[in-house]
């Protein structure tokens, strides 16, 4: 079924051929569900794709198709919905924690100014990848196995991200003299 997809393609994101896992009236529905759960109008196509994805990696695995298609993707848009709240509100979370350290005491004078505009530009610089765990660890403060749970991640690979990326810090706030 995947390979008949791809032979035949998409135009366009228009998902009418008779390949396509949803019909109109599903997705109309999918998109009905993702609406009611909360979803914002600008991530509903996404939302549609998911369960289109699900449904197909279901028959690319061999499963039985469900009996009900139209209930059963909107039992996943349900849990998309849902899922989407609850990322939401981990980065809320993560918010507040950085808002809630920046408002520390933090010692006065310039000094304290040119190291947070020198580690700032320090985080700019790294690779996503590394700047997500660091920001993780040390200005939300989660312990390195929150971390990698977050992120679907071995707790290794932060370990090692995290190790690279305050290595390449400390170098370039040598670098720059203001260590």
């Amino acid at each position: 079924m995947l390979r008949r997809m791809a032979r035949r393609g998409q135009r366009d994101g228009v998902h009418d051929g008779p390949d396509d896992p949803l019909d109109a009236a599903q997705e109309r529905r999918v998109r009905a569900v993702l609406a009611l759960g909360g979803v914002p109008q600008a991530d509903l196509p996404d939302g549609v794709q998911q369960v289109r994805l699900r449904l197909l990696e279901r028959a690319a695995k061999g499963y039985e198709a469900p009996r009900d298609v139209s209930a059963w993707a909107a039992v996943v848009a349900s849990n998309l919905a849902m899922d989407w709240h609850r990322a939401k509100r981990r980065q809320e979370r993560i918010g507040e924690r950085l808002a809630s350290l920046r408002q520390l005491e933090h010692p006065s004078g310039e000094d304290t100014s040119v190291l947070s505009l020198a580690v700032a530009q320090g985080l700019d610089e790294l690779p996503d990848a590394q700047r997500q765990v660091l920001v993780l660890r040390f200005y939300a403060d989660l312990p390195v196995r929150d971390i990698a749970q977050e992120l679907g991640v071995p707790e290794g690979t932060v370990k090692s991200r995290l190790h690279t990326a305050v290595r390449a810090l400390r170098a370039r706030l040598h670098e720059d003299e203001v260590v």
